[in-house]
């Protein structure tokens, strides 16, 4: 995507440094550029002039950045407005995009993604027909600030208009339930139910009338009839957990309903009509169960239309700190005590942990640390053995769980790869390919991002890769609307 040499952007910062960065990056792909120190300053020149595209930082003195948007919009809807921020969080990232933001970007930025964003808001025509839906209810905190996460709350920014089906995939005690709610909660559908099924939960033999319920009589202990998760979700959004548990007989009649929005109760003869959005998530790989057969394809594409992806925590090690301030004042609420407070050295040791628990883990560490840790804050020798001690320092995210090479049998990961592979192919699998080339990619790629602490530029190098090789293929996993869409 090449710039026009006409295209003008203009660039609103009260950082003297955003200003001059971005000028010269954006003179470089080929555009020409204006800057402003104001949202004021560049709002006088509105009325005489219009640019192609506009970057525009959140807080600034005076008409800060949502004000220039709400002006752009009203008197300029063509022109697309992209808004940046140090101070990023799921509530500003969704206000941008409802209020009819392009794009919206983190500080510090990416200056590839800058460019990047210029060319396809140039290319594109603002979309000013939708209308807004009514503010949302209060929905569960979502902490994170790290990049990985900023790509999690656009992704809910931009479906706040839509009740499109959702796939979350991640890691278990990642959120997905959270990102479930969030999207619930800022869609037009906002006001409806939002009810939650752990599909593994629920015995096998009771998925059928949990979901679509029964009838009275329809078997032994069914005494009245009961309206199921589908009827109770009318008019919300029904969020299936852990879908790729699902019994295959479910599976079947699960695809109907999405298909024919009707289904019948457990003994019923009357077809039961719902209005229901579907978000659905699973840490499992669908698609590899789709391979072995023990998942529909249909059903999955069904369900995978916008695919979200929730980091671990490990891609994300700048949020540990935020997230065990959150949890730790959480605890203490709960309990009516007073907040620990974490020392510098234990959360400096808390981020280069690998959290195999992601964020559930470091909830329950907080929980227990405001019961256990003696003193108000919180030192290194406070955390809880299973954390590392400091003279042995926290155990790396490369390391397997049972130990070293040498205590797993001296077997190298080649040994173990052969193994592997020896072991599908007697199975009678076939396509090895399709599944180990990106499951080692994505290994690779998590423990260069923990140990370049999430910076993409630095796990790029030690990946010996480009910037823009490491962004395509995070993209590809995270991005429910891949660059072009």
């Amino acid at each position: 995507m090449t710039a026009r040499a006409d295209s003008e952007i203009w660039v609103v910062d009260d950082d003297r440094s955003i200003r001059f960065v971005l000028e010269k990056a954006l003179a470089r792909a080929g555009f020409r550029t204006r800057t402003f120190e104001t949202g004021d300053a560049a709002l006088a020149a509105l009325r005489s002039d219009r640019p192609h595209a506009l970057f525009c930082d959140v807080r600034m003195p005076g008409t800060d950045g949502f004000g220039v948007l709400a002006r752009l919009a009203e008197d300029h809807p063509d022109v697309p407005a992209i808004m940046m921020t140090a101070y990023s969080d799921l509530e500003s990232t969704v206000s941008a995009y409802r209020e009819g933001a392009f794009e919206f970007l983190a500080k510090p930025l990416d200056i590839d993604e800058v460019v990047t964003v210029a060319a396809r808001a140039v290319a594109s025509a603002a979309d000013t027909g939708a209308q807004a839906p009514e503010s949302p209810s209060p929905e569960a905190k979502i902490v994170g600030s790290a990049s990985a996460m900023q790509e999690v709350f656009r992704a809910i920014g931009r479906l706040s208009r839509s009740t499109v089906t959702v796939l979350i995939t991640g890691e278990s005690g990642t959120g997905k339930e959270l990102v479930a709610r969030a999207l619930h909660e800022h869609s037009p559908s906002a006001n409806g139910p939002f009810i939650a099924v752990n599909t593994p939960a629920v015995p096998p033999e009771l998925l059928e009338s949990e979901l679509f319920g029964h009838e009275r009589g329809a078997f032994t202990g069914a005494h009245a009839r009961y309206r199921g998760r589908f009827e109770q979700a009318h008019g919300g959004t029904l969020f299936l957990d852990e879908i790729g548990d699902m019994p295959a007989d479910l599976q079947t009649r699960l695809l109907r309903v999405l298909a024919d929005q009707e289904f019948f109760r457990v003994g019923g003869h009357a077809p039961v009509r719902v209005e229901v959005r579907i978000i659905a998530a699973t840490h499992q790989d669908l698609g590899q169960r789709v391979r072995e057969g023990r998942f529909r394809e249909d059903l999955f594409h069904r369900l995978n239309v916008i695919g979200v992806r929730v980091p671990a925590l490990r891609e994300r090690p700048e949020d540990v700190g935020p997230l065990a301030r959150h949890f730790l004042a959480e605890a203490a609420a709960e309990l009516g005590v007073e907040p620990k407070v974490l020392a510098p050295a234990a959360e400096e040791h808390l981020a280069r942990l690998p959290w195999p628990g992601n964020v559930r883990q470091i909830e329950n560490t907080c929980r227990w640390l405001t019961v256990m840790a003696a003193g108000r804050e919180v030192r290194v020798e406070d955390l809880p053995p299973e954390l590392g001690s400091p003279e042995g320092g926290p155990p790396s995210a490369a390391a397997p769980a049972g130990g070293s090479e040498e205590g797993c049998g001296s077997e190298s990961w080649e040994q173990a790869l052969a193994k592997w592979a020896d072991e599908r192919l007697r199975a009678g699998d076939i396509r090895l390919m399709d599944e180990a080339v990106p499951r080692f990619e994505r290994a690779l790629i998590e423990v260069a991002l923990h140990h370049s602490r999430g910076l993409r530029h630095e796990a790029a190098r030690r990946l010996g890769w480009g910037r823009n090789t490491l962004t395509r293929k995070l993209a590809r996993e995270s991005d429910p609307f891949p660059e072009g869409n």
